[in-house]
C-alpha cells in the first residue's frame, strides 16, 4: 500500500486537481486561495502537484461564501479558518497516536502497518466524523448560550491555573510511556473534574491546565477537586494552584488579560499542594462556609505589583 493510497484512504476521495485548478473552479486568484488554505493549517504545495479533491473545491467555495454572503468580512473567516485549522491539527493528531499505540498493543509489524491503516480509516473515519459534527454543535449551543447576553469584549470570570510540582524534574526520571500515561492521566481526570464542577477547560499544556468559571465559588470548589482527585493516584505530584477573579478577554477559544497573568503568577507562588487566590476571588467568597481563607505575607507578583493573597482550603 503506497503513501498515496494511504492518504486517499483518508480523505476518502480521489485527488485529481492542481492548487490553480481549485482556485478556478472556485473563481478566486492563486494567492487568495492560498491564503485561506495556510489558515487552515496546509502548506503550498507544487503548482503541478495533484493534491487537490472535490472537498478542497468545496470547502474554499464555503469560506469565500461565508464572505460574500456578508456574514463575516475576510479577516474574520481567516480568523475562523486557523481557529477551525489549529483544533482539527491536535484532534487528528491525537487520533493518530491513538491508531498507532492500537496497533502496536495489536504486535502488526511495520510492514504490514500501511494495510492495516487503511483498513482502520474504513472502519473508524465515518464514526469519528459524525462524533465531530456532533460535539462541535453541542459546543456551539453552549458558547452562544454563554456570550448571547455578552455585549463587551471583557467578561467577569473566575480563572485558575493548575500546575504539576517538579514535572520537569519528573519527567527526566521516568520513562517515556510512564510520562504519556502520567499527562494522558492528569488531562484527563482534570477535564473531568473541571467540566463536572460547571467549569471550561481553555487548554491544558501537559504539566498545567487552565481553566474558567463564571462563579468564584466554583472555581474554588474545581481547585479543590483538583488538588483532592489527583493526591489520590500514586505516582503524581503535587499540584498547586492559582486562583483570580476579574476581566478577561476571549479571543478564539483562548483568554487574555491581567487576571489570567495574575492566575499564573499565583501558581507560581503557591506551595506544593496549596491553593491561592487574590484579593477578588476572597472577597466574593466572603460569607461562603464551604471555604476557608487565610491571608498570607504581602507578596510582590512579577509585572502586577504588591498584592496579599490567601490559601483556600474546606471549611470542615
Amino acid at each position: 500500500m503506497s503513501e498515496d493510497g494511504l492518504t486517499e484512504a483518508f480523505l476518502r476521495e480521489h485527488r485529481r486537481y492542481t492548487s490553480h485548478q481549485v482556485a478556478e473552479m472556485a473563481g478566486v486568484p492563486m494567492y487568495r486561495a492560498r491564503r485561506f488554505w495556510r489558515a487552515l493549517g496546509f502548506a503550498n504545495v507544487a503548482d503541478d502537484a495533484v493534491e487537490f479533491t472535490d472537498s478542497d473545491v468545496e470547502a474554499l467555495r464555503t469560506l469565500l461564501g461565508l464572505v460574500s454572503s456578508g456574514i463575516y468580512d475576510e479577516e474574520h473567516v481567516l480568523l475562523l479558518a486557523r481557529s477551525l485549522g489549529r483544533a482539527t491539527a491536535r484532534l487528528a493528531e491525537s487520533q493518530a497516536e491513538l491508531g498507532a499505540q492500537a496497533l502496536d498493543q495489536a504486535g502488526v509489524p511495520l510492514a504490514d502497518r500501511p494495510r492495516a491503516w487503511t483498513r482502520r480509516a474504513r472502519r473508524v473515519v465515518p464514526g469519528l466524523e459524525r462524533l465531530l459534527v456532533y460535539a462541535w454543535r453541542r459546543q456551539l449551543a453552549a458558547s452562544a448560550v454563554r456570550m448571547v447576553d455578552q455585549d463587551k469584549s471583557a467578561v467577569r470570570l473566575a480563572v485558575g491555573f493548575a500546575d504539576l510540582v517538579g514535572f520537569t524534574r519528573l519527567s527526566r526520571q521516568i520513562t517515556e510511556r510512564e510520562l504519556s500515561e502520567l499527562v494522558d492521566r492528569f488531562e484527563g481526570r482534570s477535564a473531568d473534574v473541571v467540566t463536572s464542577g460547571g467549569g471550561r477547560v481553555v487548554k491544558t499544556l501537559g504539566d498545567s491546565v487552565l481553566f474558567v468559571s463564571g462563579k468564584a465559588h466554583d472555581a474554588a470548589e474545581i481547585a479543590l477537586r483538583l488538588v483532592e482527585t489527583h493526591a489520590t493516584w500514586r505516582g503524581m505530584p503535587e499540584l498547586r494552584i492559582g486562583l483570580a477573579v476579574g476581566p478577561v478577554i476571549g479571543r478564539m477559544g483562548d483568554v487574555f488579560g491581567t487576571t489570567v497573568n495574575l492566575a499564573s503568577r499565583l501558581t507560581a507562588l503557591a506551595h506544593p499542594g496549596t491553593i491561592l487566590g487574590d484579593p477578588e476571588l476572597a472577597e466574593e467568597l466572603t460569607g461562603d462556609r464551604a471555604f476557608r481563607l487565610r491571608p498570607v505575607d504581602r507578596l510582590t507578583v512579577r509585572g502586577l505589583g504588591e498584592l496579599v493573597p490567601f490559601t483556600v482550603t474546606r471549611n470542615l
